[in-house]
């Protein structure tokens, strides 16, 4: 199994989870009337707990997930499951944003879980979303590939066909980076400084992640690349020691490769 959990999640309908959460969330409220909206995000978790368990929830705290594939791992840690068929990501924040949103949907989606809920503790009211899933883990391995741009290692493609394959699409993307960073030697060999020059002269030193001395790779998730995106990558290889860029681009449905050649 690529990607690994504790718990055998059950199924839960729409319907289901909304009865469910609305238990659940008066005992956040309950927790969050009582403590204030100051204590620490540990201090709500354990709080929260306390009060489903003793209203005859089970629940499980900081439930660990690990992505493997090869001899790369990582791990993530769910901050609760409640009857092992609903995952609370906890917060103590601002407000909610974007990250948090797509945090959650990660783990979602490495679960093949259709629904969860964020929880903010920190405003003067609570903050909650409820967060979908858009794909099931069969649609996420259904995609199609395009290397009809790509002129780059065929070493190199086949990992990276390899990882998503296993994995499968729709996940963040900075985890399908760390896990080809490692696979390729690790950050110290892979992830390197670059100098660029313009007009003859030093302009500094640009980070760029390395296939091979000549070649740099890039990991994308665009529905639609951006207008110009192609240009703009040549006007930095132009200014860089390097000859190619590697683009690979995760989209829903779509795995693209395209290499852009320096001129």
């Amino acid at each position: 199994m690529p990607i690994t959990c504790p718990i055998t999640f059950q199924p839960l309908t729409t319907q289901a989870f909304g009865v469910l959460d609305y238990a659940v969330m008066a005992h956040a409220f309950a927790s969050h009337q009582d403590l204030g909206s100051l204590a620490d995000e540990s201090v709500y978790q354990a709080d929260f707990r306390r009060r489903l368990v003793a209203s005859g929830f089970n629940v499980d705290i900081e439930v660990e997930v690990t992505a493997v594939f090869e001899s790369f791992q990582k791990k993530y840690f769910l901050d609760l499951v409640i009857n092992s068929i609903a995952v609370y990501e906890l917060k103590t924040v601002a407000t909610l944003l974007e990250k948090h949103s797509s945090q959650l949907l990660n783990y979602l989606l490495m679960l093949d879980l259709e629904r969860g809920k964020l929880i903010n503790f920190r405003p003067t009211s609570i903050e909650s979303k409820f967060i979908n899933a858009p794909l099931s883990g069969v649609d996420r391995r259904r995609f199609v590939v395009d290397t009809k741009s790509w002129s780059g290692p065929k070493k190199f493609l086949n990992l990276v066909l390899a990882l998503v394959n296993d994995w499968g699409i729709g996940l963040e993307i900075p985890l399908y980076r760390q896990a080809i960073i490692h696979l390729l030697g690790g950050e110290e060999s892979v992830s390197t400084l670059r100098q660029m020059t313009a007009y003859g002269a030093n302009i500094g030193n640009q980070r760029f992640n390395l296939i091979d001395d000549c070649s740099a790779f890039g990991i994308t998730a665009f529905s639609n690349l951006p207008s110009g995106y192609h240009a703009q990558l040549t006007k930095l290889l132009r200014h860089s020691t390097l000859r190619w860029f590697h683009l690979i681009n995760i989209a829903h449905h779509e795995l693209t490769f395209t290499t852009v050649q320096k001129r």
